[in-house]
Order: structure tokens, then sequence, then C-alpha cells
């Protein structure tokens, strides 16, 4: 754990910070080249991911408070200064508020711009997959994001100082963020390789919100989370809020693939028919 990978004189910068801040800066790239290859004007692509991300910062944080408001109640001012006095970052975020708000935002300005819908979320798509690697690996360097108790080979014991130390002293526990990032980068290699067979707009997109949606249900497993975040309990197994999340997201998606998947056999079958 590095939560201060270094420091230019007084200023420290922070490693959570600076891996969210290369998710950004890559992802944008990445779009914005995705996107001229797709016919989508590079300003268009700036402004949707641009603005995207600082929506999905913020339905990321905003949510994270509605399930952790006792931490805010006696000092409200610290949701948009979550370091506390003297500081200012970005921490306290739920993946799933975000990618949300994200989500509608870019919706409604495809829609306003007159772009297509699907082939717009399908240039974003592997942006988000690479910026899920990133920072979940500036989770890991902060301490946050942890996992539960593990005796497994790679199971680490973070210092008391971070939030996984504090919960956990002393204590081999599941390295969740790297997990993490490892379906991130997985996620994003698939989405680049199964588009090659693509045949319809909106396979790439609706294919990463299947993906991620299993392999964030499996991991939530094995990630520590207080008991607000459960909704349901199945024996003694508890079914988290992003597990149901994960399942809903699922089964929207395969019912999207399905749809759009016959909608061009019938435009195909049509096309042909035509042509006799």
């Amino acid at each position: 754990m590095r939560p201060v990978l270094f420091r230019i004189g007084t200023f420290p910068v922070h490693s959570y910070g600076l891996m969210l801040a290369l998710a950004l800066l890559l992802g944008l790239w990445l779009a914005v080249r995705r996107g001229r290859k797709a016919g989508i004007p590079s300003d268009k692509m700036m402004d949707v991911s641009v603005y995207g991300i600082i929506v999905g910062i913020l339905g990321a944080r905003l949510l994270y408070v509605v399930f952790h408001w006792h931490e805010f109640s006696t000092d409200p001012l610290s949701i948009i200064n979550p370091f506390g006095p003297g500081r200012f970052g970005i921490a306290g975020l739920i993946l799933y508020g975000g990618l949300i708000t994200g989500l509608v935002f870019t919706f409604f300005y495809f829609w306003k711009q007159g772009i297509p819908l699907w082939k717009g979320f399908d240039v974003l798509a592997p942006s988000v997959a690479l910026g899920i690697f990133f920072v979940r690996i500036g989770c890991y360097l902060n301490g946050c994001c942890f996992g539960e108790p593990s005796h497994l080979p790679w199971s680490v014991v973070f210092p008391k100082s971070s939030p996984a130390g504090w919960v956990f002293p002393d204590t081999s526990i599941h390295p969740t963020q790297l997990y993490s990032a490892l379906y991130g980068m997985a996620i994003f290699g698939s989405l680049l390789y199964f588009e090659r067979f693509k045949r319809f707009d909106g396979f790439t997109f609706w294919l990463f919100i299947m993906l991620y949606s299993v392999a964030r249900f499996l991991i939530d497993f094995l990630r520590y989370y207080e008991d607000n975040m459960v909704i349901l309990r199945i024996g003694e197994t508890p079914i988290l809020f992003n597990q149901g999340i994960s399942m809903l997201s699922f089964l929207v998606a395969a019912i999207m693939l399905l749809r759009l998947n016959r909608s061009q056999r019938i435009r195909a079958r049509e096309a042909a028919e035509t042509g006799l």
C-alpha cells in the first residue's frame, strides 16, 4: 500500500488520484480514437467523455453518501471535501453510481447531438473497462475497497493506517482490488477481441455490461462491505446492493443482445428479399 506515491515540494501526489487521472486520460484518448474510426466527430466524443466523467464521479460519490450518511451527518461539507480539513481530493465512491449516472447523461447527450446511440456506446465501452483497471490499482495502493479475511498464499496484510488495516488489523485479506483490476483488463481485452465478430451496433456495450455484471457479482462475495449494503440473505449468504444491480444489469444486457441480434437478422432478411 502506498497512498502517497511522491511529493512535489510539500504537495502530495496521491496514488488513487494519479490512477484515476490515468484512467481518465487514457480512456479519453481511446474513446476519441475509436470514435474517429466510427465516424463520430472527435469534439463530440471529447465532450461526452469529459462531461460524462464529471457526472459519473458525482453519481459515484452521491451513492456512497447515501449508504454512508452516518459518516457525514455531523459534517456535511465533508461530502465535497472527503479528505478532511486542509486537504482536497476524491474518495468514497461506489462505481455503480458512476456507471449509472454516466450512462444516463451519455444517453441524453447522444440523443441531443443526433449520434447513433448504440454506436456511440460501443465506442465508449472499452474505455470504461480500461478505466476500471487503473482505478482498482489505485484502490489497492490506497488500501480501500478491500476483501474479507483469507489464508490464500496471495492474501495481503495492510498497515493499520489504511482503511483495510483499520478494519482488519494484522489480518490477511483478499486483495479484491487486484482481482477487480484483473477483470477490468480481461474485459477490456475481451471487448476488443469479440468486436471483430460484431454484427450489430450495441454488441460491444451490452457485452461489457454482461461481463462486468458477472465479474462484479462474483468478486463481491470476497469483498468487505458494511451491513447496510446487504439487501437480502439466502441462508447465511448475504446478497449485497451491488450484487442486486449486477443481476439486474446482466438480465437487461442479455435481453438487449437477443433483441438487437433479432432486429439485425430481420433487417438482413428484408434486405435479401428486397434484393430478390
